[in-house]
């Protein structure tokens, strides 16, 4: 749990269950359960501290989790205010919108990639995106570009990634989206990388008419720099890898790095990527603390997150 390593005296506990078992009491259980289970049991017994510690607690995740049902714990979280602040690539943005506007459908990893292309669906894993949804998006976000244009002629500035998300989430009603919530409850959501995706081809085909049309991408730096420096501590949950996993441990290299982290990844260290990197190796970098009390659960974050999830929404 922490970087130090020790030898452990506690015994193993097998599951003791019934219908009745709560998912918390499960996550508790699994504490002592071995392997997997008990990072998980460690991850949730650092949240439930970042809580108690009030933490300023950094939630960051990769798109393919808001094409996945977890786009709803999301914003339930968010809802809640049980997070201060999100990083996630525009792609989690986008699908957060297109789900308002079209249903995605279940699919197969083994399904006929050929014939899904001739039917206009697209694959993320076993998730179908109908071509419907891209559609209905263009139509979405080009009169709000014109809008965010018209607000960045007025205030003599570009806008950031920040600013324009919370302007989309204000037009939105839909209370299972994530920004919805986000613009509600002024919690920010940062995204170091929004000309990426179909957000960025939508940008692209606006600036054709409206070339001095632009973000500001740097926008961001100084929010969550800020954040990052007036916290009296400061919590990571980090799904995945990517770039929002690294905007949020970079970041707090200007508090000499977070005082916990939790990440929920599948990717391997052993090619030296940033999505596969091991908690300890964020140490040193001082992105976290080498007091920090840090878990690393190698699993699927659409099977862990929300069991963690449910023992963050507890009163």
């Amino acid at each position: 749990m922490t970087k130090k390593k020790s030898a452990s005296t506690a015994s193993i506990g097998g599951f003791s269950l019934s219908g009745s078992t709560s998912v918390r009491e499960l996550v508790g259980q699994m504490r002592h359960a071995g392997l997997q289970a008990t990072q998980v049991g460690q991850a949730a017994e650092v949240i439930e501290e970042m809580q108690k510690e009030k933490a300023v607690i950094i939630l960051t995740f990769t798109t393919n989790l808001v094409t996945s049902g977890l786009r709803e714990v999301f914003a339930e979280l968010v809802k809640q205010k049980k997070v201060h602040a999100i990083i996630t690539a525009i792609g989690s943005v986008e699908e957060d919108l297109m789900k308002t506007l079209v249903p995605f459908e279940q699919g197969s990893f083994d399904a006929d990639d050929w014939q899904l292309r001739e039917q206009g669906r697209n694959r993320v894993g076993n998730i179908i995106i109908p071509n419907e949804a891209y559609v209905k998006l263009e139509k979405a976000l080009q009169p709000f570009f014109a809008k965010e244009f018209e607000k960045q002629q007025k205030l003599g500035r570009l806008l950031a990634p920040n600013e324009i998300i919370r302007d989309l989430g204000l037009e939105l009603k839909d209370e299972r989206s994530i920004i919805y919530w986000a613009a509600k409850n002024n919690i920010p959501i940062f995204c170091p990388a929004p000309t990426d995706g179909a957000f960025g081809l939508q940008l692209y085909f606006f600036k054709q008419k409206h070339p001095t049309f632009g973000i500001d991408v740097a926008g961001d730096l100084k929010p969550l720099g800020q954040l990052v420096l007036d916290a009296n501590k400061t919590g990571g949950i980090i799904l995945g890898g990517g770039v929002a996993k690294h905007h949020a441990i970079g970041a707090n290299i200007l508090r000499e790095g977070f005082d916990y982290a939790v990440y929920v990844s599948t990717g391997t260290p052993f090619d030296g990527s940033l999505s596969g990197a091991r908690v300890n190796e964020a140490v040193s970098w001082g992105k976290v603390s080498s007091k920090a009390k840090i878990v690393h659960v190698e699993a699927d974050a659409s099977i862990v997150f929300p069991l963690l999830a449910v023992g963050m929404l507890k009163e």
